[in-house]
């Protein structure tokens, strides 16, 4: 089913590619973003390996919605390679988070985070396509939430939801533990 919905979107979306290389600033190629994001009546902007800072003013301005998709459990595990962060103190779960973009670097408000675990034998390389297919689970249910309605980014710059009793954070785990 999935699939098939991938291949639809596929056929039905336009592709406009931006090199940020053609561009003398970085405030240059995020105006051409934002140019076509508007021409387009973008709502949603999803992120993922998109490995480029955008500029404060264009953060601004799509405050809540822009979602990114980060390899590691965010807040406390941020920056620097996330694989050799997890593997080399031995921690035994770590996993992927879904969250609103703010202005300060892989702090955004959480959407949702997927746990797996560290194997005794993992290497940075499995435990990367691992945490890929983590994120390939967890993406699709963030943008749902925020499609829905149900999760929003709160003027305090934190993550807000809709409906009464629901908690923010959606966490679901495959097979990990913490202890």
């Amino acid at each position: 089913m999935l699939q098939s919905i991938l291949s639809w979107l596929a056929a039905e979306l336009e592709e406009v590619v931006i090199d940020h290389k053609l561009y003398g600033s970085r405030s240059e190629f995020d105006s051409t973003i934002d140019r076509v994001l508007e021409e387009f009546s973008v709502e949603l902007i999803c992120l993922a390996g998109f490995m480029r800072i955008l500029s404060s003013a264009f953060l601004r301005k799509w405050s809540g919605k822009i979602l990114n998709v980060y390899p590691s459990l965010l807040p406390p595990a941020k920056g620097g390679n996330a694989c050799k962060s997890v593997i080399q103190p031995g921690h035994r779960v770590t996993g992927c988070t879904v969250h609103f973009v703010l202005e300060e670097s892989s702090a955004g408000a959480v959407i949702h985070q997927e746990l797996i675990p560290v194997e005794v034998d993992d290497t940075e390389k499995t435990l990367s396509e691992r945490l890929r297919e983590a994120e390939c689970r967890a993406f699709p249910i963030a943008l749902q939430l925020v499609a829905k309605g149900m999760v929003q980014l709160g003027a305090d710059g934190k993550t807000c939801c809709k409906s009464e009793g629901q908690q923010p954070i959606h966490q679901r785990t495959s097979e990990a533990s913490l202890d």
